[in-house]
């Protein structure tokens, strides 16, 4: 008996597996059996759907969308050029100023006006997934990202660099915020866990991942092409997700909300900027009363923001951000949650490079190469997740297992820590090694469960809205945990920069800088410990879990809000 939700006047279904042979060994030959994936036709809504043996009721639960693994690795890839280009500028600064010129102030910007961009996009670009569909939005934003990669290769001005970097940083916003959205429409059950598991440790690697491939691509000069090797590294990455995206994303559109809510735009972006710019920018300028008057001013924004959505949802209209996401516990303990981490996280990658380069005068690329213990590390805590998830353990203990992890992280910093003060002056960039893999196993533990506790009770037509909103977030801590640690880093090492990077030029820093250095990092690993207590101590607003309590919101309120 045929699909009833079928069109009949269709011809019948052939489902896409079925369009060309699963093996290369039944192709003709390699390049025809290449072609046909790369000329197959784009993905139908009948993709979504199969003929039921149940019967009518039963064609009205779909299965899942058959390409839904090639699709989330498609997700990935973007994911991965975002993360990694949030770091790398800064692993290729010296480079690029001593090709194009310019000041100190390019290597803040680099990064700053990515960020910045970033950040004052990412809750529209959520938005507007909703609004034009996840795939299709998902495409532009690939498009123009890798554009704008080719732009900053081929920039011939600091200002046309820093320029490219923000409409990096404004197409990351509305590609970015698609992959959490797609995932939930894809995946369901058992795979949502394992899809949503991906792709945390994903965003963790690229993390770390990411100065090792800048000092890797930067040391190796390739075709003379230099630092802009770091961007054109995009290049690949952008073309797999835009052709893997058109090929094997489903077909989507509009959620829920009919028109973009404009002034809720216009609201956010206005709130963001002045909270992120003094973040990255403080440290360097000193913190001058200026950026405590912006966060502050930031803040009250966010204050008119929430009360114009709120206004919005009262007369019936589409708000930028869904009010009823609040008040689920799931996603404002994860915001909380997140937004600590992810200042942990960031702010300990920023220091390790720091100390390695300029404490023990490691090159970009060793120094890149001293931290992938926390990459194997990372993938470690994931594959304990991957093992906890057939069993069906995550989706009951996503809290305890997120709060296993941060204190794994905790002490993991504890032994480094403790590393370092026996080492004292003749530290290394390889003894903290096995400190850093125990960090890493604690980053995959936390990474694997977050993102699916924090949307487990977030709605379809939610989506975009959540992911914008968590992807903004994440983002703001991780300015947050930059600004925090890099302080304290250069705080407690006062004026020794100056002497001990002339030192390093002469053939790096003596017994006596490399001990300034190390009392310095344990100081900021001090403050690590505590942004990783203040990480355990929110975790607590995640609900509990299910077998204690059943619900996703905070008691009192109904699922909808």
């Amino acid at each position: 008996m045929g699909n009833p939700l079928r069109n009949p006047l269709r011809t019948p279904y052939v489902p896409l597996v079925d369009r060309f042979p699963p093996t290369v060994a039944e192709s003709a030959s390699l390049p025809r059996f290449l072609g046909k994936i790369l000329f197959m036709p784009e993905p139908r809504a009948d993709d979504l759907t199969l003929s039921a043996p149940g019967g009518p009721s039963a064609a009205l639960a779909p299965p899942p969308y058959q390409w839904r693994w090639a699709a989330l690795w498609v997700l990935l890839s973007g994911e991965a050029m975002d993360m990694l280009d949030s770091l790398v500028a800064s692993v290729a600064a010296p480079a690029i100023r001593a090709d194009l010129g310019g000041g100190a102030g390019i290597t803040q910007w680099l990064g700053a006006a990515y960020a910045l961009a970033m950040a004052v996009g990412l809750i529209t670009g959520g938005r507007l997934g909703d609004v034009m569909g996840r795939r299709r939005t998902f495409l532009a934003g690939a498009a123009g990202f890798t554009a704008a990669s080719l732009l900053c290769a081929a920039a011939v001005s600091p200002g046309m660099l820093v320029g490219a970097r923000g409409l990096q940083g404004l197409f990351g916003a509305v590609m970015i915020p698609q992959g959490l959205g797609l995932i939930k429409e894809m995946f369901h059950g058992r795979e949502l866990g394992r899809a949503l598991g991906m792709y945390g440790p994903v965003m963790g690697l690229s993390y770390v991942g990411g100065p090792v491939l800048a000092g890797w691509l930067v040391s190796a000069d390739w075709f003379g092409a230099g630092w802009r090797t770091v961007f054109l590294v995009n290049l690949p990455l952008g073309l797999l997700a835009f052709l893997g995206g058109r090929r094997f994303l489903p077909p989507s559109g509009p959620t829920a909300a009919t028109r973009l809510d404009l002034v809720g735009a216009v609201l956010a972006s206005a709130a963001a900027l002045p909270v992120v710019l003094p973040l990255v920018q403080g440290r360097e300028l000193g913190w001058p009363a200026w950026t405590f008057v912006s966060v502050a001013a930031g803040v009250a924004l966010f204050g008119v923001f929430g009360w114009y959505e709120g206004r919005v949802v009262r007369r019936g209209g589409d708000p930028l951000v869904v009010p009823a996401l609040f008040r689920k516990r799931a996603f404002s303990g994860g915001l909380v949650t997140g937004a600590a981490l992810f200042a942990a996280i960031a702010g300990l990658s920023l220091v390790l490079s720091l100390y390695f380069q300029s404490g023990l005068g490691a090159s970009p690329l060793k120094a890149g190469l001293a931290v992938l213990p926390w990459s194997a590390g990372t993938v470690a805590g994931f594959a304990v997740i991957q093992v906890l998830d057939g069993s069906g353990a995550l989706s009951r203990y996503g809290r305890p297992l997120v709060q296993a992890g941060i204190v794994v992280m905790a002490l993991g910093v504890g032994v480094f820590a403790y590393v370092l003060r026996s080492a004292g002056a003749h530290a290394t960039v390889w003894q903290g090694a096995p400190a850093l893999v125990v960090v890493g196993l604690g980053t995959g533990l936390v990474m694997g469960p977050f993102f699916q506790t924090v949307l487990a009770a977030v709605e379809p037509h939610e989506t975009g809205s959540a992911a914008g909103t968590l992807t903004a977030v994440q983002q703001f801590g991780s300015a947050l945990g930059s600004a925090v640690l890099g302080t304290v880093f250069f705080s407690a090492l006062g004026g020794r920069i100056p002497a001990t990077t002339a030192t390093a030029e002469a053939g790096g820093p003596g017994p006596a800088a490399s001990s300034g250095y190390t009392g310095t990092m344990q100081i900021t690993l001090a403050a690590e410990a505590a942004l990783l207590l203040v990480t355990l101590v929110a975790s607590a607003l995640l609900p509990a879990p299910s077998g204690r309590r059943g619900r996703g919101d905070w008691p009192g309120n109904d699922a909808d809000g």
